[in-house]
């Protein structure tokens, strides 16, 4: 039979589990919990199998490790290395040297187009550059004609 909030029920309830105690809650000692820690640093298993095998959620094991990673020890030592520093050598006093000028720039000569080669159904014709627009389309139509 199911059983939803919105259904009345008219048979009576059989039986009521009260739960006392910790329940599903446990509660970890330091060394346990940088035992497992350590363990999910050092295994080739993955975080998650680790916490699994001790009845954690992966997000419990990675919690733990996060608070671990701040509550380590800083080493006292110092970390830096120790500086030297020489005696500054006289350097020669530089003379300066005014910044060259730039060269102008050469302007490029256009070459003078000497005409158009066309090659059509292997005749080659060459075409002057003085030639006029209707003299090319005549001799273009006349090699199309041809070939």
């Amino acid at each position: 039979m199911l059983m939803s909030g919105r259904m009345h029920v008219s048979e009576p309830v059989r039986r009521i589990e009260l739960f006392t105690g910790e329940g599903r809650r446990r509660a970890w000692s330091d060394a346990e919990k940088a035992a497992i820690v350590a363990e999910s640093y050092a295994s080739e298993e993955t975080v998650c199998g680790v916490a699994r095998r001790h009845g954690l959620t992966p997000q419990q094991l990675f919690t733990w490790r996060r608070i671990s990673r701040r509550e380590r020890p800083q080493p006292e030592t110092a970390l830096f290395v120790p500086a030297v520093i020489e005696a500054a050598v006289a350097e020669p006093a530089l003379v300066a040297q005014p910044a060259p000028q730039p060269r102008p720039r050469r302007s490029r000569r256009r070459l003078a187009a000497s005409g158009i080669e066309l090659e059509i159904g292997g005749v080659t014709v060459r075409v002057g550059a003085g030639a006029s627009p209707k003299a090319i389309a005549a001799v273009i139509g006349a090699l199309k004609a041809s070939a």
